[in-house]
């Protein structure tokens, strides 16, 4: 069987489009592209007064890039999932080459919870998310988008709206809006501005996309005696809950 080319993976990111199979034992793959997509506008994050309390407890270890095996194994882990061994394979390579990252969240040693997803200039393609204890997926995307809007992207896409998604701010889109989000934000978009939601252009970020400039921030935050498990620093960055 001919195995995905992770090259050919990105190309398909950069053009809107992802793979799927219809089983973990299923052989072949195919690439979709809905009419509507799903994304989390970074500014707008629904960051509930109980998901607060839970970073500013303490009671989760959240990592980034420990275990990304592990945590796409757990993902696929399920009894109906759409990542076979070659996707799994491919994501694997590509985290190798700096292109895929995993959140581990972590209760007493052992894995709790986790995402991962696919980085392509300021864009972040979150693929699947697990738990297996309460709110641990919801920390593991409240630290990714935290990480997201220190690091200077500026498109969070979720794939397929779920009532889940929706309760942390995730909205539905047209594939014309999503493209042009996406050209922006690889940047093929109109020079000094990105496409925004309904497609009004806003200013651009002209620094760099950085995935590593949150945990510059939080060793910052430790060295000002800031206090606190790293959570209050996270809690502050998403801003106001409801």
């Amino acid at each position: 069987m001919t195995r995905l080319d992770p090259r050919l993976l990105l190309q398909g990111y950069a053009t809107g489009i992802f793979p799927m199979a219809d089983s973990r034992g299923a052989e072949e793959l195919f690439w979709v592209e809905p009419r509507s997509r799903a994304i989390i506008p970074l500014e707008h994050f629904h960051l509930s007064r109980s998901l607060r309390r839970t970073l500013r407890s303490g009671k989760f270890e959240v990592t980034h890039d420990r275990d990304f095996a592990g945590v796409i194994a757990a993902c696929a882990d399920r009894e109906e999932t759409w990542i076979n061994d070659e996707l799994e394979q491919a994501m694997v390579a590509l985290h190798g080459s700096g292109h895929a990252h995993s959140i581990e969240v972590w209760q007493d040693g052992a894995l709790a919870g986790g995402l991962y997803g696919v980085k392509l200039g300021r864009a972040f393609f979150g693929e699947s998310m697990f738990s297996r204890a309460t709110d641990a997926s919801k920390v593991a995307l409240a630290w990714l988008v935290a990480r997201l809007k220190v690091g200077n992207f500026t498109l969070l896409d979720c794939q397929f709206m779920t009532e889940h998604l929706a309760s942390l701010g995730a909205v539905a889109i047209p594939r014309e809006t999503y493209v042009a989000l996406l050209s922006a934000a690889l940047g093929a978009g109109v020079a000094g501005a990105s496409a925004g939601l309904g497609g009004a252009l806003v200013p651009a970020v002209d620094a760099p996309p950085d995935f590593l400039a949150l945990d510059r921030l939080l060793e910052l935050a430790g060295a000002l005696g800031a206090g606190g498990p790293a959570g209050y620093v996270i809690a502050q960055l998403l801003g106001h809950t409801s």
